[in-house]
């Protein structure tokens, strides 16, 4: 009977772990050869929280009755789909590098709705897509509902897990999750009031999205807390205070600065 051998390690069978112990010679080699690079990344959630934010206020305010007519989300459409769509769903994605997984269920859910919704309204607006199946406010369109039932499931499912990172994020997806309940229980009736109220609870999550993004961008550029987002840890949020201490080579990498 033969067995499978692992490269280098002079013919020790496959699943027979050694420790390095063992092999001195092959685990100094292994050290003396290997590096760590760090690439910085920035935030994510300070431009995916400004995305979110700005179609949240656009269009919960329309969505409210505040302003406009029927045909407001065609004119809305390719901001929505460019800033609060593209822009937030990059911020998903770089979320991953980040290795903050709310951040990336987060802006990777909501960044792919406003794409599809600034897609939907886009098609509408050149003809491409049936005007009579083009959601409108106070006619009942259960397939369309079905898109908030689905944002709202999810996004009360980040509000649960953000209770253990800060109280400001906690906060506005639990008021971004209950707008979306009330708009898809509109939709999918046909009544208005259930879509306004949804309106008014989008734009109350827009502005607390602002003052989050507000909150992280501050942190950034001046190195400590300026607006507190509701940690746990009490010296986080006593504005002037360092929230965290960055794990960093204090001279900086070799030709790496930050800023632009």
């Amino acid at each position: 009977m033969t067995h499978e051998r692992e490269p280098g390690r002079r013919g020790v069978p496959v699943g027979e772990r050694r420790g390095p112990e063992e092999f001195p010679e092959e685990h100094a080699v292994w050290e003396d050869r290997t590096r760590i690079f760090l690439q910085p990344v920035a935030a994510p959630s300070i431009l995916g929280l400004f995305g979110l934010a700005t179609a949240l206020m656009m269009v919960g305010a329309w969505m409210a009755g505040w302003y406009g007519t029927g045909v407001t989300p065609v004119l809305l459409s390719s901001f929505v789909f460019m800033f609060s769509g593209l822009a937030q769903f990059l911020a998903g994605m770089w979320s991953y590098r980040a290795r903050d997984g709310l951040a990336t269920a987060v802006h990777g859910t909501w960044g792919s709705f406003w794409l599809a919704f600034g897609l939907l309204y886009l098609l509408t607006g050149v003809g491409a897509f049936p005007v009579v199946l083009t959601p409108v406010v106070g006619v009942s369109n259960p397939s369309f509902g079905f898109w908030f039932v689905a944002l709202c499931v999810i996004t009360g499912l980040t509000a649960l897990a953000a209770l253990g990172r800060n109280m400001g994020m906690a906060a506005l997806l639990i008021v971004l999750s209950v707008g979306a309940g009330f708009t898809a229980a509109g939709f999918w009736s046909g009544a208005v009031w259930p879509v306004r109220i949804g309106g008014w609870l989008f734009v109350i999550s827009s502005v607390i999205a602002l003052y989050a993004a507000a909150a992280m961008l501050m942190e950034d550029t001046f190195g400590r807390t300026i607006l507190p987002l509701g940690k746990y840890r009490a010296a986080a949020n006593i504005p002037g205070r360092r929230a965290h201490r960055p794990l960093e080579y204090p001279y900086g990498q070799p030709g790496v600065r930050i800023g632009q």
